[in-house]
């Protein structure tokens, strides 16, 4: 075995139907109570019933998260956690709730308790992404990774099922980048491949019964270990593009993962064999890539940029962003070739 090093910060995770009712006393263990709730427009019913909870010990709700974490959401919020004195964050929602929460938590040093209504798995991650003027930066600092985090899987059972596949199909990009990482570690790709096992056992079960609460926490557990191996690793190509085309074209997060992955597995393919046989594995099939993309037709996942809103004259420029400083990747990043991965991407191809 070579040698490996496995840095992980300490997190204090609760999973559990129910563990809703535990946030209000999460957030007094954790910082005293007085909590800015950070949400969607959504998910304000939720939000409005944790206040409740909270009583006269709450900083207030803030409902504006939108996807990609716009800058100017980011002032505002931050500007709002300052002026009512609030004591931590509760991030309640999707990737956009917990993206906007890690913007204030980098500013102002706040600490998150997040509670996901997805299964984006960014709550396990010291990452974080802000959009100024469509350029999505990010970044990794400890200070925005969640203190606690709060898993119920009742809360996702309103999450439709052409959402939720996508969602899932984010949380396995999270494995699969993890499993080719230049810093993997045998910990990694083994909670790496269970996650890719785990949801790709429950998807098809919450697209075909939405109400099956067993298969939503399976997918809950699936994306907590695919953010808790992308944390530790580094991202890839996958994640470059994604990130490319959701802050240049305003793209809708999941879905733009659940069209790029199997592309991105495939332009890999040669270059990270252990990988493609970890994935392969996880999945049940006979090649990464096919496996992935076969995955998303079953759940009803888009599988073509085009169909997601991207415009055909834009594939030009995002290739050319995507190779402007590209993240580390097994096989070397050129313009023609990401130029023929977002064409593939574009036309929904199957990977050969």
């Amino acid at each position: 075995m070579r040698p490996f090093a496995y840095d992980q910060p300490p997190l204090r995770i609760v999973f559990a139907a129910g563990a809703f009712d535990r946030v209000a006393e999460e957030t007094r263990l954790l910082a005293g109570g007085r909590p800015l709730i950070v949400t969607s427009p959504g998910r304000l019913r939720l939000a409005e019933e944790l206040s409740r909870r909270l009583a006269f010990d709450s900083a207030g709700i803030w409902t504006q998260a939108a996807a990609h974490v716009p800058l100017d959401a980011v002032r505002a919020a931050r500007e709002l956690a300052k002026s009512a004195g609030a004591r931590c964050c509760v991030a309640l929602g999707g990737g956009s709730a917990i993206g906007l929460a890690k913007a204030i938590a980098l500013d102002t040093g706040l600490p998150i308790i997040a509670v996901p209504t997805t299964y984006a798995g960014s709550e396990m991650t010291p990452i974080y992404g802000i959009t100024d003027e469509g350029v999505k930066k990010t970044g990794r600092d400890r200070r925005v990774l969640p203190k606690t985090v709060v898993y119920d899987p009742a809360l996702t059972l309103t999450l439709p099922p052409k959402v939720s596949g996508p969602s899932g199909l984010n949380a396995i990009a999270h494995c699969v980048e993890a499993l080719y990482a230049p810093d993997r570690n045998p910990i990694t790709s083994m909670m790496a491949a269970e996650g890719i096992r785990s949801l790709a056992q429950s998807l098809p079960v919450i697209v075909n019964d939405p109400s099956d609460l067993g298969a939503r926490g399976e997918a809950l557990y699936g994306a907590c270990l695919g953010g808790a191996a992308l944390g530790a690793t580094s991202m890839s190509l996958h994640h470059k593009l994604c990130h490319t085309l959701g802050g240049a074209f305003h793209l809708p997060h999941a879905e733009v993962h659940a069209v790029i992955l199997p592309q991105a597995t495939a332009f890999n393919r040669k270059a990270a064999p252990e990988a493609m046989r970890l994935i392969a594995d996880a999945l049940g099939t006979g090649d990464a890539a096919q496996g992935i993309y076969d995955l998303a037709v079953r759940i009803g996942a888009p599988v073509s940029l085009d169909r997601i809103g991207m415009p055909a004259d834009g594939l030009d420029r995002a290739a050319r962003l995507a190779i402007e400083n590209p993240y580390d990747n097994p096989k070397p990043i050129d313009y023609a070739g990401v130029r023929q991965l977002l064409e593939d991407a574009y036309r929904g191809k199957r990977p050969n």
